[in-house]
């Protein structure tokens, strides 16, 4: 199915500046509701996470910093007290084993995870409409060399690949950039994919044809009209794939590929979570529900975002029309 931008255009049938229709969209996600506490919400995760630093300075709390005291070593090192050893000092309690700070770490640990994933996207992104829409607009050699390129890169397995880099990728090398470059230049195939499918239904469309017909070169379609058309369901793929790279930077992480200890980031926490879940569900539970809560709200405004864009596509989270909910 072919996904259509409206351009607004005025009373004298001038096309208005594409601000006007910026405006318009933004119109339209604010009135839902749950576009709005989503946006909300990934916007105090990207605060947190931004003043993280701050924090750890008004708690007197470093992430890094061990407290023995803290952890019955008997009991091979789960906290003392209720909650993982909540407390005025520890308001979400330490870290099984270490003792260190929990509040703390998962807001540093929010800093890597959603610089990772953010990154990540936009390499997915940026790589999977390029090569999406060379496909779609070459000739027929060129589609098909694209194809079959695309689909060895879809074919070969990330983690492994992951894995061997650690052999040769310098010590030195910025971890959450490897992370990034990884995740991101192995897993646009999808993307391309899409791009592609959507190109083609689009170029058979009146206004593709038209622009065509006045003389308009294939570089100069493909700005003008064919990204503003494909705006859609790219962000509403970039919304998806964000949590995705969490995840895959979760994986990374577990495998020794990920930051190197003792930086934190979500997907660390919980690998390092899988052997206390039992002794302290609460070192389990708070990365993990801030990880679903991310996912949720990200898929939740990338739909808005989606109807926004396309009025006449209705919203894939609700369910029945309005008619059939009120009746």
């Amino acid at each position: 199915m072919s996904v259509l931008i409206e351009k607004p255009v005025s009373a004298a049938g001038v096309v208005t500046p594409a601000a006007g229709a910026g405006r318009q969209v933004l119109r339209r996600v604010l009135r839902r509701p749950s576009a709005v506490a989503a946006a909300a919400v990934l916007a105090l995760l990207v605060l947190l996470a931004l003043t993280a630093p701050l924090f750890a300075q008004l708690t007197g709390q470093d992430p890094n910093a061990y407290h023995d005291d803290l952890v019955d070593s008997a009991r091979g090192g789960v906290p003392l007290g209720s909650f993982g050893g909540v407390s005025a000092d520890h308001w979400l309690g330490v870290e099984p084993g270490t003792g260190r700070d929990l509040f703390t770490r998962l807001l540093h640990g929010a800093r890597v995870s959603l610089l990772v994933a953010l990154g990540a996207t936009v390499v997915q992104i940026a790589v999977g409409v390029t090569v999406g829409l060379s496909a779609a607009l070459g000739n027929r050699f060129v589609s098909q060399l694209i194809g079959r390129f695309t689909d060895v890169m879809i074919a070969l397995p990330m983690l492994v690949i992951g894995i061997a880099l650690t052999a040769v990728v310098p010590p030195d090398f910025p971890r959450e950039l490897l992370l990034i470059l990884l995740i991101g230049l192995f897993d646009w195939g999808g993307t391309a994919r899409m791009v592609r499918a959507q190109t083609l239904a689009l170029t058979g469309l009146d206004f593709v044809e038209s622009a065509r017909l006045s003389g308009n070169g294939t570089l100069r379609i493909a700005r003008r009209e064919l990204l503003p058309a494909l705006a859609a369901p790219v962000i509403t793929l970039a919304a998806i794939k964000v949590p995705t790279a969490m995840v895959a930077e979760a994986s990374l992480s577990f495998l020794g590929v990920g930051v190197k200890p003792p930086t934190p980031s979500w997907g660390q926490m919980l690998s390092s979570a899988q052997t206390w879940f039992r002794a302290d569900p609460a070192y389990v539970l708070l990365p993990a529900g801030l990880l679903f809560v991310t996912v949720l709200a990200f898929t939740v405004l990338g739909d808005a975002v989606r109807t926004a864009l396309d009025p006449r596509e209705g919203s894939r989270l609700r369910v029945g029309t309005r008619k059939e909910r009120t009746a």
